[in-house]
């Protein structure tokens, strides 16, 4: 009977440790997703949720709650756990890392393009990085994939895959033309040189890309990389100009030169090649050709009076050399946030923004450039429009579209984001497809 006793008592003792256990996991469980809850609610009060671009999304059905994507993911607060699930937090601060997509141990998570409703134009390409015109093959930005781990690697791949079909029997000038000199196209520029091809390499500005337009103190976030022709490149943060000398010393040490200032306007192909045309009235022959001009084929413009005036420009280079002007920032992203962050106190600036909140911008932004309109070092204009530019002055409308409001003006930044190239792809025989949720990376099942 003793024996009896203690066996109940003992079963018991375990009975309520296990119910203990179970009472703590699931009351922190429902702690932590009312945190999550909470999280994404002030994300969508704040415009955060909706994916800018590329995101992650999670197959529920396939989730078990490691919390492995969550830690691999380098940004903050992009994904949650809510209900034993993985979930979006804030979507628009995904830059496309793909960390998330690789550490989920079952697979769960895809990476898309676009939303149900928001649809997001992209050149069509396939596994290889080929466009529907063969030859013409597509890395980087422009395809979707804008971080500069991700633009590097696939401009590799681009030339690993095209170098395979190219036929020795062709004769053109090169056996390859590089459009466009930022990340991915510098690794393609690099991984042709590596399988000894004929390759040229022309940029619309300048070495860089997309990097040699952020502004001279900008601070570059990204990971480490294999860089063709010079091995494992470990960079956590680096300034601009870090990366630039860092790419300069790499295609100089491979004897590689860029043609710069020359815009592509043409490709036309021929039976085995294309003739690709320039704005320096030179025609080249190809055999192939690799698109890496990034989404942002031109800026975005107002198309108001007095745009085409010296005072105006599309990007802060050297914000140091601007002092004691009347300065008016156009744009509501990260790029125009940190131009006025970097010109106020030695200017006065205005922030001229049509909406009437920011939205989609980085955390660390959206604290500076708070504590900066605390302080009055930045004026922003909320629900405003520039109406038309004067050599002294700018004219803009607030919520009363009819009411122009004078201010007086020295330089005007526009920094409105970028226009996807579609007329030069379609002229080019590009298809462009919209997205909508698409998923463009996924794990075979």
């Amino acid at each position: 009977m003793e024996v009896l006793i203690e066996k109940v008592i003992t079963y018991s003792v375990v009975i309520l440790f296990i119910a203990l256990i179970v009472f703590i996991y699931i009351r922190k469980q429902k702690r932590d997703s009312r945190i999550v809850d909470e999280k994404i609610k002030l994300s969508k009060e704040e415009g955060l949720h909706e994916p800018v671009s590329l995101h992650p999304v999670v197959d529920v059905n396939s989730c078990i709650r490691t919390g492995a994507c969550i830690s691999a993911c380098p940004e903050k607060d992009i994904l949650g756990i809510r209900n034993g699930k993985a979930t979006i937090i804030n979507a628009s601060h995904c830059v496309g890392h793909g960390a998330c997509f690789h550490a989920c141990p079952v697979e769960a998570i895809s990476l898309c393009i676009g939303t149900e409703k928001r649809g997001v134009d992209l050149p069509h390409v396939n596994q290889q990085f080929e466009s529907n015109v063969p030859g013409i093959f597509i890395a980087g930005e422009i395809g979707g994939m804008g971080l500069i781990k991700n633009a590097v690697e696939q401009g590799r791949q681009a030339v690993e895959n095209l170098t395979k079909t190219l036929d020795k029997k062709v004769t053109a000038d090169y056996d390859l033309i590089v459009v466009g000199a930022g990340p991915a196209g510098i690794s393609a520029t690099l991984t042709a040189k590596k399988n000894n091809l004929k390759v040229l390499t022309v940029d619309q500005d300048t070495l860089g890309g997309t990097v040699f337009n952020f502004p001279r103190a900008k601070i570059i976030m990204t990971s480490p990389m294999e860089l063709p022709l010079y091995g494992k490149v470990k960079l956590n943060e680096t300034s601009k100009e870090q990366l630039l000398k860092l790419w300069q010393d790499v295609l100089g040490k491979n004897n590689i030169t860029i043609v710069e200032n020359t815009k592509i306007e043409t490709i036309v192909a021929h039976p085995g090649y294309f003739v690709v045309g320039g704005s320096n009235c030179k025609d080249y022959t190809t055999q192939k050709v690799l698109l890496a001009i990034g989404r942002r084929g031109s800026p975005r413009k107002l198309n108001i009076p007095g745009e085409e005036l010296e005072k105006v420009t599309y990007r802060l280079l050297e914000p140091e050399l601007v002092e004691g002007k009347n300065v008016v920032v156009v744009g509501g992203g990260d790029s125009a946030i940190e131009s006025a962050l970097q010109l106020m106190g030695q200017n006065k600036v205005h922030l001229a923004y049509r909406g009437d909140a920011f939205a989609r911008i980085k955390p660390k932004n959206n604290e500076k450039i708070k504590a900066a309109i605390a302080e009055k070092s930045v004026e922003v204009l909320f629900n405003t429009n520039l109406t038309s530019i004067r050599q002294d002055c700018v004219y803009y409308t607030g919520k009363e579209p009819g009411q122009e409001t004078r201010l007086d003006n020295d330089l005007v930044f526009i920094l409105a984001g970028g226009e996807l190239p579609t007329q030069f792809l379609e002229k080019s025989g590009i298809m462009i497809t919209r997205k909508f949720g698409e998923a463009i990376l996924k794990h075979e099942k």
